[in-house]
């Protein structure tokens, strides 16, 4: 969390909340609307405005909510949820009251329905604070699991704490619930090993698209298939998205090969991306070479037809065979 000093009344004039997963998002807005109130009356103290399912909302009336005094108590919780559907008009007018705001009213947009507005946004990081719910991936996703499941209300032991990492994939924002269940049966507090772990576990996560393109790339076919099982199952991803992300990854190593790229900066300019995944991308591309990519790409546009119809095998078939096809291309030697 970023934040400018608070309020004589102890909190920040405005609040963004924001990530990639809509549950950590919500979980977050939820922790921080209780703190704000503080034990006081939710029925007079938080206003709500937006959410799924509501297509527009008028922002006067939020701005009006934002500059009316609280009564009986001592604080307003004006929430805007889904605040990406705020235009850059409604958007303009909130930065105009965000630079006097009312210091007994505490503004919170929770974001979703889109991108936030960057100059509503930059308002929010300036006079207020901004509760990042993004997890990362790697070192980071590993990092961000182990600092909840410490102040967590179990302890999880080593093997437990990795099978749960490895269960949850990136629907991590099951976690909060499944340790709340953990402590009902074992007690706040308890130590949780593996064994006493597995009944809690349910059906397992879904994976994120590199979790697949790192196993193909890296020639491993059983691990990527099982991959890709979890991703049509537990994360609902159709065929055709799989394939997408696939074709994204390829297609980032078609434009690097013969370009003369030799460094990640060179590659990061080519594809318009930042940091490791051009790194990536470059290193997959030498590995590769022109022959295997273009047969890559061949694969791909194969399994395009043929999900479009012009087989009888089943979508999940489709992308089965596309997958073990190049895996086995990256497993090959150059």
């Amino acid at each position: 969390m970023s934040a400018a000093p608070a309020t004589a009344t102890g909190h920040r004039p405005a609040y963004l909340v924001k990530g990639s997963d809509p549950s950590l998002v919500a979980q977050a807005a939820h922790a921080l609307v209780e703190q704000l109130v503080a034990g006081g009356d939710p029925s007079m103290m938080v206003e709500e405005f937006g959410g799924p399912g509501v297509d527009q909302f008028d922002i006067g009336a939020v701005i009006d909510a934002c500059t009316t005094p609280p009564f009986l108590v001592d604080r307003r919780i004006v929430v805007v949820r889904e605040s990406g559907q705020v235009n850059a008009a409604d958007a303009k007018r909130l930065v105009a009251y965000l630079a006097d705001p009312l210091p007994t009213t505490a503004l919170v947009l929770v974001a979703g329905g889109g991108a936030v507005n960057p100059t509503l946004s930059k308002a929010v990081a300036a006079g207020g604070a901004v509760v990042d719910t993004s997890v990362g991936i790697g070192k980071a996703r590993t990092q961000w699991l182990a600092e909840h499941l410490k102040g967590g209300p179990v302890r999880l032991d080593g093997p437990a704490q990795a099978r749960l990492g490895e269960h949850l994939g990136a629907d991590v924002g099951r976690l909060a619930g499944l340790l709340d269940t953990l402590a009902a049966a074992y007690g706040r507090g308890a130590t949780v090993s593996a064994d006493d772990l597995e009944p809690f576990l349910g059906e397992a996560g879904a994976l994120a698209p590199w979790d697949l393109t790192d196993a193909v790339d890296a020639g491993r076919t059983a691990p990527a298939l099982d991959v890709l099982h979890r991703m049509l199952s537990a994360g609902e991803s159709h065929p055709l998205v799989v394939l997408a992300q696939l074709h994204k990854h390829y297609r980032q190593m078609l434009r690097l090969d013969g370009a003369g790229v030799t460094s990640a900066d060179q590659a990061a300019a080519v594809l318009g991306v930042k940091g490791f995944p051009a790194k990536k991308a470059l290193a997959q591309a030498n590995r590769l070479g022109s022959a295997r990519i273009a047969r890559a790409v061949q694969l791909l546009a194969q399994a395009d037809l043929d999900l479009r119809g012009t087989t009888g095998l089943s979508g999940e078939l489709v992308v089965e065979v596309l997958v073990a096809r190049l895996s086995r291309l990256g497993a090959q030697r150059r």
